[in-house]
């Protein structure tokens, strides 16, 4: 790998196991020191006693590189900007920052408490707003930076017992988005990626009947290893005019997703009301309805 990145400092939250650690080595080895971020939690978000943060840099020490470790929670605004100091303190700036960090509770929207809620919320949107508002400042001042926000194919499309995870992944992609607006008068680029790997974070996944043993096969065949290289491109100064962007990376595909804009209209002269509404504008409408599809409805072919 060429030294795209060389003399950068990239903070990536999660970066202990699975694609944040593939992001974490392959930023050290495109040049860039690296702050790792990661509670070395379950996938739950139990706290442990591992530490997979510490042998990731040892890691990247080895090859050369330069790291630190930070145990911080991205949940915790206090713990953001004290991740983006560690950075500043030791390595004098900041350039990149990835939100890679996450957690599950998958149930049944209908089964699913607050708890369960909140505390996906937290890591995934709270937790990306936290760290990326952290880095603003540094960011601005010195007219620079890039952010790389995780989403997921299940906030972009859909998938069963994940509204929690929907809903965070879906808002990190509209947060990416917001940043990219508000931040592109400072020479700052914000995009957001869906990664599709096979890691613990989808491990959980039910392979119970038939449909889902398959599709459980087809995910093992996702590397994690494969989306780091486009995270690094697009934190390479050549990448300076993307911004604002979705992105999705499937072993050796990579994909731009749409963002939402009209795609067909109906109008009244004299005016709508209820029932030339459902006479109407709905039988207008509804050929251009979307199914219920989820993820694995749209995504039918094996991986390249």
């Amino acid at each position: 790998m060429s030294r795209l990145l060389e003399g950068k400092v990239a903070l990536v939250t999660g970066g202990g196991r699975g694609v944040g650690r593939c992001i974490a080595l392959d930023l050290a080895r495109a040049g860039a020191h690296v702050v790792i971020n990661d509670l070395g939690a379950s996938l739950d978000g139990q706290v442990g006693a591992e530490q997979p943060a510490v042998e990731v840099a040892a890691e990247i020490e080895a090859m050369g590189g330069r790291a630190i470790v930070d145990g911080g929670s991205v949940a915790s605004w206090d713990a953001a900007h004290q991740m983006v100091d560690a950075a500043l303190t030791k390595f004098g700036r900041l350039d990149i920052v990835v939100n890679n960090a996450g957690i599950l509770r998958d149930v049944f929207f209908h089964k699913m408490t607050e708890k369960d809620f909140d505390d996906v919320v937290a890591v995934h949107l709270k937790g990306s707003f936290n760290v990326s508002r952290a880095a603003a400042p540094v960011f601005k001042e010195q007219g620079s930076g890039v952010y790389v926000h995780m989403t997921s194919t299940s906030g972009l499309i859909g998938n069963f017992a994940q509204a929690n995870y929907m809903a965070a992944k879906l808002g990190v992609a509209a947060l990416s988005k917001s940043i990219a607006i508000d931040m592109q008068r400072f020479g700052v680029r914000s995009n957001a990626v869906a990664p599709f790997a096979w890691t613990r974070m989808i491990d959980s996944i039910p392979a119970e009947t038939p449909e889902q043993k398959k599709r459980v096969e087809g995910l093992k065949k996702l590397v994690a290893d494969r989306v780091s290289p486009f995270v690094i491109a697009l934190c390479a100064d050549s990448a300076k005019h993307v911004s604002g962007q979705v992105f999705g990376v499937r072993n050796n595909e990579i994909y731009l997703f749409s963002q939402p804009r009209p795609i067909r209209t109906a109008h009244c002269g004299e005016g709508w009301t209820p029932e030339n509404i459902l006479e109407t504008a709905l039988p207008m409408l509804t050929p251009s309805f979307f199914p219920l599809d989820k993820s694995g409805d749209v995504f039918t072919w094996d991986p390249v």
